[in-house]
């Protein structure tokens, strides 16, 4: 009798998958692109397929980025909650590219506006993932000063979601912005430590540092090649994962390094 070749099992029983405002735009340059919401619904549908429960943040810079707003003169907390508003819009379509593809989901948002989302429960978004639904968590934290990043480890520690899955148009961490910089380099495996120290722009420092307090990995990935997300829920090694590890020890300068060899 023939063996059936068993399927991979995931890597991860619930994630917080965090997608950009602007990966929404796609080719339109700006606002939202149909068919990348299209695309992302079938990804995420095929995730949930697996038995995942999957929870997202999405960003607004696609519609409204509240500081860039603020750099030219507007309140600081007046273009946040702009902002915020922009999620909102981007949850809804993305619910609407899910419902399409036949999920089943549900939009929670920290600010309350229950003609289309509900407020945001804790235990609530916990017993949606449980029934299976897709819960998208809009409006970042419901409050001004902080980034959908933020929101994006908030909420994956509320709802206890094994890992925080950042979707991006790089294929990991590298030690510089490889668009801009030729001679940069990709790092698969780093510390939360190394990101703060040396500033390495995967989320902003006080998502990360809420990582580290709590110890949830974070896997950085391209979005933009299909069936990524699939890959990195099955647990291959794609991007590049923040986790709790050894830093190495810090270089001496070479001046002193000398010194202290000598006899």
């Amino acid at each position: 009798m023939a063996k059936t070749k068993s399927k991979k099992q995931p890597a991860y029983h619930r994630i917080l998958l965090k997608i950009s405002g602007e990966a929404l735009m796609g080719e339109v340059g700006y606002g939202i692109d149909p068919k990348v919401i299209q695309r992302i619904a079938g990804e995420v549908k095929e995730v949930a397929q697996l038995g995942v429960e999957v929870a997202l943040v999405v960003g607004g810079g696609n519609i409204f980025r509240g500081l860039k707003a603020s750099a030219s003169g507007m309140d600081r907390a007046s273009g946040d909650y702009m902002g915020m508003l922009a999620t909102v819009m981007n949850a809804i379509a993305l619910q609407d590219g899910l419902e399409k593809a036949g999920c089943f989901t549900r939009v929670m948002s920290a600010i309350e506006m229950r003609e289309v989302a509900e407020p945001f429960i804790r235990r609530r978004a916990v017993r949606h993932l449980e029934k299976r639904r897709i819960v998208i968590f809009a409006a970042g934290t419901g409050n001004p000063y902080f980034t959908t990043d933020s929101a994006a480890a908030l909420r994956a520690l509320e709802i206890k979601a094994d890992v925080i899955i950042k979707a991006t148009s790089v294929s990991g961490i590298y030690t510089a912005d490889p668009r801009q910089d030729a001679s940069a380099t990709k790092i698969e495996e780093l510390s939360y430590m190394r990101v703060l120290r040396d500033d390495l722009k995967v989320m902003d420092a006080s998502a990360v540092s809420l990582c580290k307090d709590n110890g949830l990995p974070i896997i950085v990935f391209d979005m933009t090649i299909p069936g990524n997300i699939k890959r990195v829920v099955l647990g291959e090694k794609i991007g590049s994962i923040v986790h709790a590890m050894p830093d190495p020890p810090a270089q001496q300068p070479k001046e002193k390094a000398a010194k202290s060899g000598r006899k």
